[in-house]
């Protein structure tokens, strides 16, 4: 870390708000106006709607990050947590990855943490449950899915192998449909090289709390996205919620009793809960409390986007609601960030700032390889697309929102060549535990058992 007598704005959090927030206001400033300080426990940011595809095997996982030492050139970026933030010192404290926590002051402030797995206190949750917030889980759940299909194939055992069979995904909102679609996509395709599994020979269940799935794009396409999974042998069950899983046997609320490896939770999510400890103001459900300008409410030096920050929606408040908020999607993220960035640098230098104002230009969602459901929103008009034409607007939108050229290119080549090659289904779990066959091969030998005789003598 630099020492400088230079003002700092330190971005707390380097995902997508977080990088796009820093990179814009790189841009905007002149040489030596500021130090700008990016801290993340990552090293590099997660574009989170490719996680789906990612764990199904469509894109290579390592082009689904950004490293941030890359893309924000001339900021600071430690590797660590903010712990706590004191307001009125202008002080936050800095945990590394490795030694002891140190204080760092600065002068302006951008709050970009995003949000985390929204859970309950659902006995067996804890220890059984697989999220899809991060890059690591989707690694993680494409290669225990297929570690199943090889458990399954390889057992003689009944029970054994319907639980290794049985797929339980909790949550109906884009990264729960997203990801039963990607994931029963490669099981389907995987069950092909294996002797003893079929599709048939699998149990996959959709699980939700609320009276519809996909609802980010409207009812009748949300139906359709039901009746498609559902038409794939999916069983999808709504209006309820999931009551234990303790040790993989999940009760749900409806009286449904299934034994599963494989939990998936994507039930929503929440502020990071970190965000009390920053002494910021916060709103009903966590969230910091910002204006239309992005800035905090009480706070001159302070502004926030994303996921952790309620901001108004302008475009629904002149419309007459006056309770409308800009929901927390990747849409919303990227053009907040850039607002962010230039009232960062009009504010540090006393001029006006922006306010922020978009409309919703719809949604879209991918259920599996060609499959997927689209709402576009073209001023008044609204056009709902399914299925292929879906898919590839889909891909073609988050294609081209996916940050920096490089990464936009490694994603169009991966996908270019799942055109012409099949699909891989090797499971690397050991990497889970890389060094396990290592320990077994270095630790001591047990020291030989004494010989009868002299454990005669002994006695």
């Amino acid at each position: 870390m630099s020492t400088t007598e230079r003002p700092r704005i330190l971005v707390v959090g380097g995902g997508y708000v977080g990088l796009y927030a820093a990179r814009r206001i790189l841009k905007k400033m002149r040489y030596a106006e500021a130090t700008v300080t990016v801290v993340d426990p990552r090293s590099y940011m997660t574009y989170q709607p490719f996680l789906p595809e990612a764990a199904a095997g469509s894109i290579s996982p390592r082009h689904v990050v950004v490293p941030l030492r890359r893309v924000v050139r001339g900021a600071e970026v430690l590797t660590g947590r903010v712990t706590t933030i004191d307001q009125d010192r202008k002080v936050a404290t800095i945990s590394p990855l490795v030694g002891e926590a140190y204080e760092l002051p600065f002068d302006y402030l951008v709050i970009a943490m995003g949000a985390v797995s929204r859970t309950f206190p659902i006995p067996g949750l804890a220890e059984q449950g697989i999220g899809m917030k991060g890059i690591e889980e989707a690694i993680g759940l494409r290669n225990h899915v297929l570690e199943q299909l090889d458990k399954a194939d390889s057992t003689t055992d009944e029970e054994v192998r319907r639980k290794a069979l049985t797929f339980v995904f909790v949550g109906g909102g884009f990264a729960g449909a997203e990801t039963i679609g990607e994931v029963e996509d490669l099981a389907r395709d995987a069950a092909k090289y294996y002797q003893n599994v079929s599709r048939e020979d699998m149990r996959f269940v959709l699980v939700d709390a609320a009276d519809k799935i996909l609802p980010e794009v409207g009812p009748k396409l949300g139906q359709y996205g039901k009746e498609h999974l559902e038409g794939r042998g999916i069983e999808i069950y709504l209006e309820t919620s999931m009551d234990s899983c303790v040790d993989g046997h999940v009760v749900l609320k409806n009286g449904l009793e299934v034994d599963s490896n494989t939990i998936v939770w994507t039930a929503g999510v929440k502020p990071n809960p970190a965000l009390s400890r920053f002494g910021l103001p916060l709103g009903p459900r966590g969230h910091v409390d910002c204006n239309e300008k992005l800035q905090i409410n009480g706070l001159d030096y302070a502004w926030a986007a994303g996921d952790n920050a309620q901001v108004p929606d302008m475009v629904g408040r002149k419309a007459g609601n006056p309770n409308a908020w800009c929901p927390p999607n990747a849409q919303h993220a990227l053009r907040q960030a850039k607002v962010l960035g230039d009232n960062v640098v009009a504010g540090m230098r006393g001029f006006p700032q922006k306010e922020y104002s978009h409309a919703n230009k719809g949604a879209v969602a991918g259920l599996g390889l060609h499959k997927g459901v689209a709402m576009i929103v073209m001023g008044k008009v609204k056009i709902k697309l399914k299925g292929r034409l879906a898919w590839y607007m889909h891909r073609g939108y988050h294609g081209m929102a996916m940050p920096t050229w490089n990464r936009k290119i490694r994603v169009f080549a991966d996908w270019t060549l799942a055109m012409f090659l099949k699909r891989e289904v090797v499971s690397l779990g050991a990497m889970e535990t890389p060094r396990e066959e290592f320990y077994e091969a270095a630790k001591p030998a047990p020291a030989p058992a004494a010989p009868a005789q002299e454990k005669a003598k002994a006695s």
